[in-house]
């Protein structure tokens, strides 16, 4: 099954995604929305001196959480954030992360296409692509986090399995918390394991409310 055969089923007024999962013989929207979104980490020549030979545009949006300030190579999305402290101070972040990149204020397709995850009118996206910095360790994890559906939530030590990584699971929590996508790479979606909801980079309150959204918007399509 490919995304363009569920992007065909989508295109009719009366689907969704957890129908569309089912019409494709997936287990549920969060291997759809698995689907949909391909990383792939930088080499060692793309992120060595400061993200030198990277071209990054970026710009900012409103979201139903919060304005996000979302920045993109010509390979991917490679860093999303709330914006909490403001514009400055969010494009100073970023520029941390990639102190000698070239930076563009500009809207490209590829941040339109990351947006409109937030309007989960998934008809409307072409594949997401995420281009992070990372080690391989920290994507393994970023893509088994994309493997929990929207609506479901997960413990670290349960992650750390799913990752092939059992005992590591204070590693899996280091990498969690170095996720430079929000939102997309939902670390939203991993709680303590008493049933907590834990800490957020942005905030348990956002953490929340995220959770809170996906949980009726999944009753609703199911």
């Amino acid at each position: 099954m490919s995304a363009e055969h569920a992007k065909e089923i989508l295109k009719h007024e009366d689907a969704n995604v957890f129908n569309t999962a089912l019409q494709t013989g997936l287990s549920g929207g969060g291997r759809l929305h698995d689907l949909f979104i391909k990383v792939e980490g930088m080499t060692p020549g793309e992120y060595r001196n400061g993200g030198a030979m990277l071209h990054i545009n970026y710009s900012f949006a409103d979201t139903p959480f919060g304005k996000v300030v979302v920045a993109s190579t010509a390979k991917g999305i490679c860093h999303m954030a709330f914006v909490d402290e403001g514009e400055e101070k969010a494009l100073e972040q970023l520029k941390i992360s990639f102190p000698n990149a070239v930076f563009n204020q500009l809207v490209d397709r590829i941040q339109q296409n990351a947006l409109f995850i937030f309007t989960q009118d998934w008809s409307r996206l072409d594949e997401i692509k995420l281009h992070l910095k990372g080690t391989d360790f920290q994507i393994k994890v970023w893509e088994t986090l994309l493997k929990v559906p929207p609506g479901g939530l997960t413990t670290y030590a349960s992650l750390a399995k799913k990752a092939g990584s059992e005992n590591a699971y204070r590693a899996v929590g280091s990498a969690v918390g170095s996720n430079p996508v929000a939102f997309l790479i939902p670390c939203h979606r991993v709680i303590k394991s008493t049933g907590e909801i834990g800490q957020y980079h942005w905030g348990s309150t956002r953490k929340n409310a995220i959770i809170g959204w996906e949980a009726a918007l999944k009753e609703r399509v199911e």
